[in-house]
């Protein structure tokens, strides 16, 4: 249905009949979640050999035992796997706790409060100190700019990333403009995956923007693919030829990968930066969990092996994602009523409805007992300014409840943008 171009009576009759599935649905007493990228039960379960792989054997490869305090920049044979991840040097990457949103968290702070480079290099000393947050984003990475109070600006995601023209002039213009958010392949929420021209310019930027500009690159779904392997240029390689390595600071966890909360989290940058981070670790801890890091090297011995474990994670995802694409095709095809993107891999479907609906449809949709991500979630300070973005998540409900799920949001989709489109024609 095309709702500029149907005729009142035609939308009074799809109202009258919506709004009559609606309330069926109401009587049902559903009880379905697609709000948060957590893995699924199944998932989790791919990695249950961590339990016990160590048969009581605590010491690695190098002869470290891991049962004792020590080595803050991780186990090296697990560094060695991270590094594979993020195409860095050995050298350049710390193998830390389960979170990589605590070292993201951590890292900002060192650079605000510490300096990344010497007490001189600290955004403190700064007037104002302000993120570019590509949008719509990820809403942990805006809350730690808001708990830290660093002002956040939007700007536009395209289908090859952030809008670079828009970064490069603000950058440019704003030299309080000290970091920038990005989730490089399969972007959190959109699923886009930066194209090589944009890994180029994001690399350039520390030229542009001159010390102490930092790009944040949340690499948290580097091996995430659902159908083919998506290749990401190496941010790293871009950073050495434009000069700019210590511009970017590179993370990635296994939290997707093997148990979410009992993983490993890697953070990789220049040398320097290394320094900088290790002197602000060195004080909060006397080193990581090194029996979990053995586990999951024994779990996981090359970056091979992740791979081959990562094609079963794909399995038991693409059934999922096939299942919303499919509903939003149908539903939505060669209409008005909302714009999607199909996506290769990572954990989310990003959906647009008609602007002014977002939270409309998300409150509907949780009258019939499917939770959505509050809208809003995926602008900073939870405000979409056209109120059209929703993010669904659809990896942790069994395919029969995601199906479920999907048949309540089109629904909802349809009856909202109907209800809107006869209101418009009333006045």
């Amino acid at each position: 249905m095309n709702l500029t171009t149907a005729s009142v009576d035609t939308l009074t009759q799809s109202a009258t009949e919506l709004r009559a599935q609606f309330e069926a649905y109401r009587q049902q007493g559903l009880n379905l979640d697609l709000t948060r990228g957590k893995p699924s039960s199944d998932q989790l379960t791919l990695a249950d050999d961590l339990d016990g792989i160590l048969k009581g054997n605590y010491t690695s490869a190098g002869g470290v035992d891991t049962r004792n305090y020590g080595g803050l920049e991780g186990l090296p044979e697990l560094r060695q796997l991270g590094a594979e991840m993020l195409g860095v040097n050995t050298d350049d990457i710390l193998a830390q706790g389960n979170s990589s949103l605590t070292l993201m968290f951590l890292a900002v702070l060192t650079a605000k409060d510490f300096g990344l480079r010497g007490e001189a290099s600290a955004w403190k000393h700064e007037t104002k100190i302000k993120f570019l947050c590509p949008v719509p984003g990820y809403d942990r990475h805006f809350s730690i700019c808001e708990q830290l109070g660093i002002e956040m600006i939007t700007v536009a995601m395209t289908a090859t990333g952030p809008d670079m023209d828009a970064v490069e002039a603000m950058v440019k213009a704003d030299s309080n403009i000290k970091g920038m958010w990005c989730v490089p392949k399969y972007s959190n929420p959109t699923g886009v995956v930066y194209s090589d021209e944009t890994v180029q310019r994001i690399a350039a930027l520390g030229n542009i923007a001159g010390d102490n500009f930092c790009v944040f690159w949340d690499n948290a779904y580097a091996v995430h693919d659902l159908n083919e392997v998506k290749p990401l240029a190496s941010i790293s390689a871009a950073c050495a030829t434009a000069g700019t390595e210590d511009s970017v600071i590179q993370f990635a966890s296994t939290s997707k990968i093997t148990h979410a909360g009992s993983g490993v989290a890697f953070i990789a940058s220049s040398k320097a930066n290394i320094t900088g981070l290790k002197k602000v670790f060195g004080i909060m801890s006397i080193g990581p969990d090194k029996v979990n890091q053995l586990r999951h090297i024994k779990l996981i011995p090359n970056y091979a092996s992740l791979l081959t474990h990562m094609q079963q994670h794909a399995g038991l995802l693409k059934p999922r994602f096939a299942s919303v694409l499919s509903h939003l095709d149908e539903a939505f095809a060669d209409t008005d009523l909302g714009q999607w993107e199909s996506v290769a891999g990572g954990y989310f479907v990003s959906f647009d409805a008609q602007p002014g609906l977002a939270k409309k449809i998300v409150s509907m949709a949780a009258e019939l007992g499917v939770k959505l991500t509050p809208a809003g979630a995926t602008f900073p300070y939870g405000n979409d300014p056209e109120d059209r973005n929703i993010r669904i998540a659809p990896t942790v409900p069994k395919l029969a409840q995601v199906d479920a799920a999907m048949k309540v949001f089109v629904l909802c989709v349809k009856l909202a943008s109907i209800e809107k489109a006869l209101d418009a024609r009333r006045f």
